[in-house]
């Protein structure tokens, strides 16, 4: 195994992630013909099969499944010895990559960019923003550092430490403005618009409604906070949204906003990093660093 190299590991790793050479290439930056040979060239080190190919896509092997549980091993192993060294040095600087859902990052973002900018004036921040289920994925394979989820996510090997709580409010046509608020109990008897299937604002947004996730629904579903409103504004039904994201979204839509009285639901939004990182000690505390960048000014 001597000719195995931790560049055929990482071209590898891009190729079972995507599925595809070219999407796979353009990820590792190279050209799709240079990542075929580099490809190649590990199956010939290894005398076996990595991938099934096909004219539009690869899948892994049987022996191609289990080469990728311990590449990844290896990979995050190799990216923690560079924490190591990072930690050395005190200060985060440096690559970060940070994940963040979709109904929190364009809201939370600028407030915390701007606050670790000026605590961390080393540190490269590298955003990427999409659903849960795909954060826990990276952050648990070492291609994310932390991410910036809804709380508690119940996975054993991560860390979670609360940033802030904060409540959900209804949004409904202008229209109805003057009319009684609603029970959180009582929005199923409501045309509830939702976000898509994967985020998980949405199985919140169920939770609140005492309704099953998987239960069948009629209705509009949407892939953005912004969209949800939208809706609203054109008489479609009703939505709940973040107290973060309300001035944001409401401002160029004919909608009212109602707080519930009682009862009212929240989310508690959190940071989270797997337990055996180096830089737990370090992304600590830059969790209080976000914490702070997101107090109201006095």
């Amino acid at each position: 195994m001597a000719n195995l190299t931790l560049k055929h590991l990482r071209y590898f790793e891009a190729l079972a992630r995507h599925g595809h050479f070219g999407r796979a290439a353009e990820a590792s930056a190279i050209s799709q013909p240079a990542l075929s040979v580099q490809i190649k060239e590990l199956e010939t080190t290894l005398g076996a099969t990595l991938f099934e190919r096909s004219p539009r896509n690869v899948r892994l092997t049987a022996f191609g499944e289990t080469f990728a549980t311990r590449a990844r091993d290896i990979l995050r192993a190799v990216d923690e010895l560079g924490d190591l060294a990072r930690v050395s040095q005190g200060q985060l600087s440096g690559r970060l990559r940070l994940g963040v859902i979709p109904t929190v990052a364009p809201y939370l973002l600028p407030p915390v960019i701007a606050g670790l900018a000026a605590t961390y004036p080393a540190l490269d921040l590298d955003i990427r923003e999409t659903i849960t289920p795909k954060l826990l994925e990276e952050l648990s394979d070492g291609r994310l550092d932390a991410a910036i989820v809804a709380l508690p996510v119940s996975e054993p090997s991560l860390t979670e430490t609360a940033l802030f709580t904060e409540d959900f409010v209804l949004v409904r046509p202008a229209a109805d403005a003057d009319r009684p608020m609603p029970a959180p109990d009582q929005l199923h008897t409501m045309r509830l618009l939702l976000l898509e299937e994967g985020h998980c604002f949405r199985d919140q947004a169920l939770s609140v409604c005492a309704l099953p996730a998987g239960r069948p629904r009629t209705g509009l579903d949407g892939s953005s906070l912004s969209t949800l409103v939208q809706m609203v504004g054109a008489g479609i039904g009703v939505t709940l949204i973040p107290e973060m994201a309300v001035a944001t979204e409401t401002r160029a839509a004919p909608v009212s906003i109602g707080r519930f009285p009682r009862n009212t639901p929240k989310r508690t939004i959190g940071m989270v990093w797997r337990g055996t990182t180096p830089l737990a000690p370090q992304l600590t505390a830059m969790s209080a660093v976000v914490r702070q960048a997101l107090k109201p000014a006095p």
